[in-house]
């Protein structure tokens, strides 16, 4: 949690110049289902050996994992999955595949285990109310992996060595109650544990697994030091720190003096946390990080060469490494664009042969979306604030409805790239606004310093301005501005309707917090070590009341005018139901137009198709009725 472009002016004038082509395009309506069914084929890996593919794909409208071998024409379908998309799934040998699945959105994620033949399935760790994170595959011994459970308490994770042929599980330690976090070495040894006393923070190691453990550092969570991964001797730490600094910067820590070393790479801008290695040759890679769009530092001569052939043949768009093989010979590569949702290749370094598997999403046509231009702009108080503006096709670049936009989190952040519900929304003649409000991550401590206990205030304020400078340049209808948003999003859009009423003419809460003292008091359990942590970001229930009371639209909902929609999964674990409920509720009351949308087979946001579909087709008809065309002519008249 602690470490959790161009102008506009270039808007207007690309749009200028584009617009005698614009006006003449005629724009299809796509269908909805186009953007948010599940896709054609998707997160493809390789094996270990380099002998087969692995792939996600639908099988009873259900995500599931086939596998096909390098250089066949035909797949087989290993899992048979049909109430909840598989969330992910790994490869933990050269015949056997691991995946993680949890119930109606409880996030209770089990680990299951099946051949790649389809043979001896296991449910591994598919106990009541636990669940199960991946800690280390441990490459090098094929029948076991290392996984955190909360099955002994709730409230905190033990290590286990788990056998996934047979499900035999091991305690490796038993959690004290502050460990928020555990790592290993290169060959699996556990050696690395992250604690926590709600406020400081430490990062604790240990020699050997039979040595004592010893505090290397501790700060407060302002101040992050995060092991990456060890040195290649085993003996030292690769870490992203902001100690000392505003910006995180990847340096070495040397354990023997408890102290950090020299910095590798930094960024002036931009905190730097992505640190990628060769496992088989030894060495670090590359360095990457985001200003606007993702960019590459390279450590090394060889990864750079090659990596600059794949530029060179996917020439225009994003590229990714999403699987290879243990020799490091054979990759799987994704492409994306902010147009497309790409597609996966199949590249083998030493032959320089690149060779297409599949798209993501054949049917999106990327002459038909939208672009997503990098913009920015000033807060009132000075600050600037990055995001992305996507105009609709086929549109002048004036006077449009507008869709802003909220990202959740809040201590995350927006991307450049593809993103179905922003092409859907272009698509409907919208103008969508993201932005990276003030607590975003990855722009340095102070500016995520400067959320702290700011929700509907300074971090509301930075969303505002920003729909305000779409309305004073001309690019949106003042009387059509919609906000909308999932998680924090969902409060923003609450908090937008409630604090600045005249600047929205509607909103929509996906899953968001409505009340920030039933908020904090419904945290799941495994998120209760950091809960002073939260009072300090938030504010605390006590010392904070006023504040807190006063910023839960819930209780204030008597300053809300214009109409809202509120969509919610039964299950949520993060944001429990009762958030939405309460907001209803005070809307009803009070006679104000509001529609609720309730998935009993959904949490924290709808995964499965169907459930999909009916939000954003009910979407869809509240934002046509209320900044649509359809609502232009009903206030002209």
């Amino acid at each position: 949690m602690a470490s959790f472009g161009l102008f506009l002016t270039s808007c207007q004038e690309q749009a200028a110049s584009n617009q005698e082509e614009v006006t003449m395009t005629a724009v299809r309506e796509i269908p909805l289902e186009d953007f948010f069914k599940n896709p054609d084929k998707s997160s493809y890996q390789i094996s270990p050996d380099g002998m087969f593919y692995s792939f996600m794909a639908p099988y009873e409208s259900r995500m599931n994992v086939f596998i096909q071998k390098i250089g066949d024409s035909e797949s087989m379908r290993i899992t048979d999955v049909t109430d909840r998309d598989i969330a992910g799934y790994t490869w933990v040998s050269n015949e056997r595949i691991l995946y993680l699945k949890d119930n109606g959105g409880d996030e209770n994620f089990a680990l299951y285990a099946v051949n790649i033949d389809g043979s001896n399935p296991q449910s591994l760790t598919a106990f009541d109310s636990v669940r199960t994170e991946l800690i280390d595959d441990l490459e090098d011994q094929e029948d076991y992996v290392m996984v955190g459970l909360n099955k002994r308490d709730q409230r905190i994770y033990d290590p286990y060595r788990l056998n996934v042929q047979t499900g035999e599980l091991s305690m490796l330690a038993e959690n004290p109650g502050n460990i928020s976090g555990w790592m290993t070495d290169h060959e699996g040894k556990l050696r690395v544990a992250l604690t926590t006393d709600g406020v400081n923070n430490s990062l604790m190691y240990r020699e050997t697994e039979d040595s004592e453990w010893e505090i290397l550092f501790t700060g407060n969570f302002k101040e992050s030091l995060d092991p990456l991964f060890f040195t290649f001797d085993n003996k030292n730490l690769y870490v992203s720190s902001n100690v000392g600094r505003d910006k995180s910067a990847i340096r070495m820590y040397d354990v023997a003096k408890k102290e950090l070393g020299e910095i590798l790479f930094e960024h002036p801008d931009v905190d730097v946390s992505n640190l990628s290695y060769s496992r088989k040759r030894k060495v670090l890679t590359t360095v990457s990080y985001t200003i606007d769009k993702r960019e590459r530092s390279f450590l090394d001569a060889e990864t750079e060469a090659w990596f600059k052939k794949l530029e060179a043949k996917l020439a225009g768009y994003e590229i990714g490494i999403s699987g290879r093989s243990k020799d490091e010979s054979k990759l799987v590569v994704r492409t994306y664009s902010d147009r497309s949702l790409g597609a996966y290749y199949f590249y083998d370094i030493a032959e320089d042969r690149l060779e297409k598997l599949e798209d993501v999403s054949p049917w999106v046509q990327e002459d038909e979306m939208a672009e997503m231009q990098p913009v920015s702009y000033q807060s009132r108080d000075g600050l600037t604030i990055r995001g992305y503006l996507t105009l609709p096709k086929g549109k002048e670049a004036k006077n449009l409805p507008v869709v802003v936009n909220v990202h959740g989190g809040p201590w995350a952040r927006d991307y450049w790239g593809y993103s179905n519900e922003v092409q859907f929304l272009a698509n409907r003649g919208y103008a969508v606004l993201q932005m990276n409000y003030r607590g975003s991550v990855g722009f340095g401590r102070a500016f995520w310093e400067a959320s702290f206990k700011q929700w509907g205030q300074a971090m509301q304020d930075d969303v505002s301005d920003g729909a305000q400078w779409l309305i004073d340049q001309g690019i949106a209808d003042s009387s059509r501005v919609a906000i909308y948003g999932g998680s924090y999003g969902g409060y923003a859009t609450l908090a937008g309707l409630t604090y600045t009423p005249n600047l929205y003419a509607c909103g929509v809460d996906y899953v968001g917090v409505s009340n920030l003292f039933t908020f904090m008091e419904t945290i799941p359990p495994y998120w209760t070590q950091y809960l002073e942590m939260l009072y300090e970001m938030v504010g605390h229930p006590e010392a904070d009341s006023a504040m807190l009371a006063a910023y839960s639209p819930s209780l204030n909902a008597e300053k809300i005018t214009a109409p809202l929609f509120i969509a919610q999964g039964a299950n949520d674990p993060r944001v429990k139901k009762s958030e939405a409920d309460q907001m209803v509720e005070a809307m009803k009351a009070r006679g104000v137009e509001v529609e609720y949308l309730v998935k009993d087979d959904e949490g924290h946001g709808f995964r499965n198709e169907e459930n999909r579909f009916d939000f954003y087709r009910a979407m869809e008809k509240f934002l046509a009725k209320h900044i649509g065309d359809q609502a232009t002519v009903e206030t002209e008249s």
